[in-house]
């Protein structure tokens, strides 16, 4: 109810002020019955608080008319109006609704008429005293009040900001971590499924000369397919759940990082392609992010050299240790295909730009493109902090 009532008032503000007019004026009603005031009077007390109805348009103006009006009623000899509940609602309004700067001229101008009144007008000196001390402490009321709304306010604002900020992180976040899955998706996806295609053409090309062989590729595909498909349920997991899968003793399914490179070379050997793995220097200590980047490279430019350098091709990895992060180059030899200068046997797909993705994350930017003769070269230099990686 009450709220009603508030929000009612600030859509008609000069209702509002009007209704103070009236209670100002019956404010002053006994004190002019008691002193049996002519119509005189009654005119100059009506006068006085008639300015109010504007209090809030124009809070200096009606200040100034206000107080004017209220010395001519002395002046005039009318002794019955006491004008000072609508001097002190004047001045609050003043205080409440101006900045400070412009409350002091205003508080100066009117004791200055006070003094006027005082010297010339014939007003009494306690008069002087009541009423300087009244608009006084009626500033200083609307002044604080002021004060204490704009801090509420901006406190309020403050909160509101806070929350758009939070929500607009909590948004960012939970899109960053989808762009995430999405590139693990696509890194899994791919690779298992080039490495399944290289098996499966092996197995059907020795199916009639070497059934046994042909067997023993096929369950390779099939470990690979049940890898790729774990792999999803953990990825896909994070998606339904909004947190990491988890398995036996609920401990979080660990990513792959540089210790499951060996089995990563195992696979895509089995899947046709001769590769060696070079390591220079020594690690410093390392985190899950910065070994999944490389794993992830080094997967994606695997996956590549499965899919497009041909039969019987070599595929070489050089990873270097720095002191503040890691040197990665992976090279192939190119069989399937010479390549012609500014084109390659790679395509320009999500594999490329989810590398470079990955790369800038650590500061790094991948290089990938034809050797000179025959075959591709990615490489990349990570960045991963002072003496850990």
């Amino acid at each position: 109810m009450v709220r009603r009532i508030v929000a009612r008032a600030r859509e008609h503000p000069r209702v509002v002020d009007a209704a103070w007019a009236v209670l100002v004026v019956l404010a002053n009603v006994p004190v002019l019955a008691a002193g049996h005031a002519g119509s005189a009077g009654w005119g100059w007390l009506f006068a006085v608080c008639l300015p109010l109805v504007w209090r809030r348009t124009a809070p200096v103006l009606v200040l100034y008319v206000t107080v004017g009006l209220s010395l001519a009623s002395y002046a005039a000899g009318v002794q019955e109006v006491h004008p000072v509940t609508a001097i002190a609602v004047a001045a609050y309004t003043v205080g409440r609704h101006r900045p400070w700067r412009r409350v002091l001229p205003p508080v100066v101008a009117l004791g200055t008429a006070f003094l006027y009144g005082t010297l010339v007008a014939g007003l009494r000196w306690d008069d002087v005293v009541t009423l300087t001390s009244v608009v006084t402490a009626a500033v200083l009321l609307g002044v604080t009040l002021q004060t204490r709304l704009a801090y509420l306010a901006g406190l309020k604002e403050r909160a509101e900001r806070v929350e758009r900020e939070r929500d607009q992180q909590a948004r960012l976040a939970v899109a960053a971590e989808r762009t995430r899955i999405a590139r693990e998706v696509h890194d899994i996806v791919t690779h298992n499924l080039a490495v399944m295609v290289a098996l499966s053409d092996g197995a059907a090309f020795t199916a009639t000369t070497a059934p046994e062989r042909a067997a023993d590729t096929m369950g390779k595909v099939s470990a690979a397919g049940r890898e790729a498909l774990a792999d999803m349920r953990r990825l896909l997991g994070l998606l339904r759940d909004g947190g990491p899968d988890t398995g036996e003793m609920g401990k979080p399914a660990p990513q792959p990082g540089v210790n499951d490179l060996d089995l990563l070379l195992d696979q895509v050997r089995e899947a046709g392609v001769r590769v060696t793995l070079i390591r220079e220097g020594v690690p410093g200590g390392w985190g899950p992010g910065p070994g999944l980047t490389i794993y992830r490279i080094v997967q994606e430019a695997l996956t590549n050299t499965i899919k497009h350098a041909g039969p019987d091709a070599a595929a070489r990895i050089r990873l270097s240790y720095t002191s503040s992060g890691a040197d990665l180059e992976i090279t192939d030899d190119g069989r399937g295909a010479p390549v012609t200068a500014g084109a390659g046997p790679w395509p320009s797909g999500h594999g490329l730009a989810g590398m470079a993705e990955r790369a800038a994350a650590y500061g790094g930017r991948i290089e990938a493109g034809p050797l000179p003769d025959r075959g591709w070269r990615v490489h990349t230099r990570l960045r991963f902090g002072d003496g850990s990686v």
